[in-house]
Formats: C-alpha cells, structure tokens, sequence
C-alpha cells in the first residue's frame, strides 16, 4: 500500500494581500520539502455543487460567487479574502478531500494528503472566516458517512487554532467524533472543555500559551486516544497544522518538529488498531515557512513509514 499526495496548481492561484501569512509561499515550500518521496501523486479534482451542498447552504455558495472579485480581492471577514483565482482552489480543495475518502475506502491506497489551500477547519456552516471558505475535513468526513457508508469517522484537529468550523458543522453529528487541541486564550476564542456537542461528540482539550510537546503528549494520551478507542472510527481525518510549531508567528506554543512526528505516528497506530490503518489527512494552518516545510515533511514521512 502507499501514501497519495493529493494536490492541484489551482491551490496557488488563491491570493492574498502582500503580508498576509496564508499565501502562495506557504504550499509551495511544502510542494518542494516532498519532493523525492514516494508518494502516489494524485490530482485533486474540483468538487461538485453537490460535494459543498453536504456542509454549506445553497446561499453562502451562492454569496461567495457574487464576491469573487474580477480583479484584486474582496475582503468577506477581517482576515479572509477572495482574489480571482480563490474558489477555483477552495473548490480543489473540497475536491482533494472527498478524492482522499475514495481512495482509501476503495483500498487503492492507504493514507492520503491532501496538501491544498485555502484552508478550511474555521469556515462555518454559512460563515467564511480565518482565511477559510469550505470546511474541508468536516465536508471529508460526511462523504464518509453519507456517500461511502461509513458509521462512525473521527476527525483530529492538532492547529493551533481551534477548529471552530469543524465543530460548527459536525455538532449535530453523531457518527462524527471531533477532538481539538488548541492553545487557549487565542483566537477565535472557541474551544472550551464544556463546548462537547449536541451527542457529546466534541472533546476539546485547550492548551496553555507556552506549553511545548509534553504537556500534547499528556493531553492526547491521556484524553484524546482513550476517546479514540472507545468511539472504534472506522477512518480518521486528520486536520493538520502546523501552527504549534515554537517559530511560528501567530501564536505561542511551543512544539518541535519531532512532536508533530511523534503524534502522526501514534495517530497512524490507533489507525492500524482501529480502522485498518485508514487516515486522511489535509493541511491547514503554519505560517513560518520552514516550519511548515519540516513539520509537514515529517508528518508526510510518518504517513508513509504507516502505509509500507
């Protein structure tokens, strides 16, 4: 078996302000740490009407057609902008997340990446936010359910930011398992211990400012994979940034490399123990452009080290 890259040129076309951190660069640093791997490289296909329709209201689609600038950009939230070239790639986006689902729930390969932009995980049911259009893990996980079948998927979220998003659309969920690690106090400010889902499907596990790998670590062993194994996915969706990372610019964790390594890999064992080793994961945020690189190859070589 083998690992997917799911990726399209159309990601690059998305635009942003000069100084924006979600922009161009970021992919494309990612594009060449993986060059030389071996992966399956697969080309993320646009999503249908019908794909974005599972998460999004017909409007909120609609709404985002009317503001797609011909030219420069259009600014939809405080952080969130649209240029000429931004739905082509959301739309890629959604696409590389339900093209992931069907790969490996068809046995063609065993993991996936989706390695697109814009990101998704705080786009919510009809809000665009924190440089986000379509909720790409949660739009993963209801192909999974809806489409393949599936009973239960779980989605982990290790941003730095939380994943108001996912959470927005799959709280009314109940085949759907969210888990969150996120530092608190950061923004949107979502997150809280107490905030567990209309079916108690939502465990979020705040970290504080300066904590570092041990203190994830103690989160995820001892809350995260405990959930893990008494909820029995049957595929995990993995929502991967890189923004915990301790160079990273927007916020105050301290996470090395080697502790986004060390939590693919242990992801990747509950997947064997769980769901015949099946995970999809698609990136989301990192701003400090060799982080992500190194962060994301690491991660990417876990997936694959899985997959052999």
């Amino acid at each position: 078996m083998t690992t997917a890259l799911i990726t399209h040129a159309d990601c690059l076309g998305h635009e942003t302000p000069n100084g924006h951190p979600e922009r161009v660069a970021r992919l494309e640093h990612i594009l060449h740490a993986l060059e030389g791997l071996d992966l399956k490289r697969v080309t993320a296909p646009v999503a249908a009407d019908d794909d974005i329709l599972r998460i999004h209201p017909t409007q909120y689609l609609s709404d985002l057609r009317r503001a797609l600038p011909s030219e420069g950009w259009a600014q939809i939230d405080g952080d969130t902008f649209l240029s000429p070239g931004s739905l082509d790639a959301a739309f890629r986006a959604a696409g590389a997340a339900v093209r992931g689902v069907d790969l490996i729930l068809s046995g063609e390969v065993q993991n996936a990446f989706a390695a697109v932009r814009p990101p998704g995980h705080h786009a919510e049911t009809d809000t665009a936010m924190g440089f986000c259009l379509f909720g790409n893990a949660a739009l993963a996980a209801k192909h999974a359910l809806d489409h393949h079948g599936l009973q239960r998927v779980a989605v982990v979220d290790f941003d730095v930011h939380h994943g108001n998003g996912t959470q927005d659309l799959l709280w009314d969920e109940p085949r759907a398992l969210v888990i969150t690690s996120q530092q608190m106090p950061l923004w949107p400010g979502s997150g809280r211990p107490d905030e567990d889902g209309a079916h108690g499907n939502i465990l979020n596990m705040p970290l504080p400012p300066g904590s570092g790998g041990a203190d994830m670590k103690v989160a995820y062993e001892g809350q995260a994979f405990p959930r893990l194994r008494a909820f029995k996915p049957e595929l995990i969706i993995i929502s991967a940034g890189f923004d915990a990372h301790q160079d990273d610019p927007l916020a105050n964790l301290n996470w090395s490399t080697g502790d986004f390594a060390w939590l693919t890999a242990e992801l990747c064992k509950l997947a064997d123990e769980l769901c015949e080793g099946r995970i999809i994961s698609t990136l989301e945020g990192g701003y400090d452009l060799n982080a992500l690189a190194a962060s994301t190859k690491a991660h990417v070589q876990e997936l694959i080290k899985a997959a052999s």
